[in-house]
C-alpha cells in the first residue's frame, strides 16, 4: 500500500501530464488557425511549442510506467488513465496538424 505522500506524488504527476497535454492542445489549435491564414511559419512555431509540452508529458508518463516495470508499487488511478488518454489524443492531433501544414503548403505552392 502506498503512503499518502507517494499517492499524492502520483496524483500530482497525473495532473501535470494533463496540464502539459492541455497546453500542447492549445498550441495545436492556434497552429490550425494559422494554417487557415496561410501562415505556415507561425503554425510550425506553435507546433514546436506543442511538441515541447508533449515531450514533458510523455517523460512524466514514462517515469510512472518505469516505476511499475521496476516492481515498485503504484496504485491504479482513473486520473492517470485519463492523463494517458489525453496525452495520446493530443499527440494524434499534433501529428495530424503537422501533416496538414505540409499538405496545405504543398497545395499552395502548386497554385503559384
Amino acid at each position: 500500500m502506498l503512503d499518502e505522500q507517494e499517492n499524492n506524488e502520483e496524483l500530482r504527476q497525473s495532473m501535470q501530464i494533463i496540464i502539459e497535454a492541455g497546453d500542447a492542445r492549445k498550441s495545436i489549435m492556434q497552429a490550425l488557425d494559422l494554417i487557415g491564414d496561410g501562415d505556415y511559419e507561425a503554425s510550425r512555431k506553435n507546433l514546436s511549442t506543442a511538441k515541447q509540452k508533449l515531450v514533458t508529458a510523455h517523460a512524466l508518463q514514462t517515469q510512472r510506467i518505469q516505476k511499475e516495470a521496476a516492481g515498485d508499487q503504484v496504485s491504479y488511478s482513473v486520473l492517470f488513465t485519463h492523463a494517458q488518454d489525453t496525452l495520446m489524443s493530443v499527440n494524434s492531433e499534433y501529428n495530424l496538424t503537422k501533416h496538414l501544414i505540409e499538405i496545405f503548403q504543398r497545395k499552395e505552392s502548386k497554385k503559384n
